[in-house]
């Protein structure tokens, strides 16, 4: 899943980005509200923490901005305006949650995987496609009762197509929320990260799940019960 990080605060930026990259997550990061709004529009996230208290332009008038045309964009607001008033406002202006600084990771980390859960269709953490299964708090992948040792971008990878079952998802699409945007989209690395995890569901017993249309993208393709 890819983040988009707004906080003018140099360190805590780095920190927080830090310890969302070893989690797995691919983040961006913005400084000022323009640079947020620049970077929303060129690239695709599936969630934006958002501070109020930014230079150039306000949070709050980033967030109106991109409500203004965005309704599925998650907004988890991260500030040090702690009064009910200012979270109420934050809520009413269209975030999808509101934490206040100063904060422990692990609770910023919890609100993430929260909000992000709401992009699946089940409410369930655990997610099944055939043999495979993935559960979305835990980060962890099973065939069977064997469980599936992936790297970090390898689990991205996975976890978009299993937000998307049965879909054909372009390869630039797949890139855009499993690497950050320095990313080189013409590399070898993205077919090595799919050629990787194939390879490795393959050898779980797993094998023929990731489809590829040449030339289109990929698919995750879950077996009926019983075939």
């Amino acid at each position: 899943m890819k983040l988009l990080l707004v906080e003018d605060e140099e360190l805590l930026s780095k920190t927080v980005a830090k310890g969302l990259k070893i989690l797995g997550y691919s983040v961006d990061c913005a400084f000022d509200g323009e640079e947020a709004l620049l970077l929303y529009e060129v690239n695709e996230y599936d969630l934006m923490i958002l501070d109020l208290n930014l230079p150039k332009m306000d949070g709050m008038e980033v967030l109106r901005r991109i409500r203004s045309r965005d309704d599925g964009l998650k907004v988890l607001i991260l500030s040090a305006r702690n009064t009910v008033e200012d979270k109420v406002s934050g809520l009413d202006e269209g975030s999808n949650d509101y934490l206040t600084k100063p904060f422990e990771f692990k609770e910023l980390e919890a609100r993430i995987r929260g909000l992000l859960r709401r992009n699946f269709t089940t409410r369930n953490t655990v997610l099944t496609c055939g043999c495979l299964k993935m559960d979305t708090n835990l980060r962890q992948v099973w065939c069977g009762e064997e469980e599936v040792e992936l790297t970090r971008k390898e689990y991205a990878l996975l976890e978009y197509l299993f937000a998307n079952p049965e879909k054909m998802i372009g390869a630039e699409e797949l890139i855009e929320h499993a690497w950050d945007s320095e990313a080189d989209l013409f590399s070898n690395s993205f077919r090595f990260h799919i050629h990787s995890l194939r390879k490795k569901l393959d050898a779980a017993g797993a094998g023929g799940y990731i489809v590829t249309y040449r030339g289109k993208g990929y698919c995750l393709q879950c077996p009926e019960e019983g075939s």
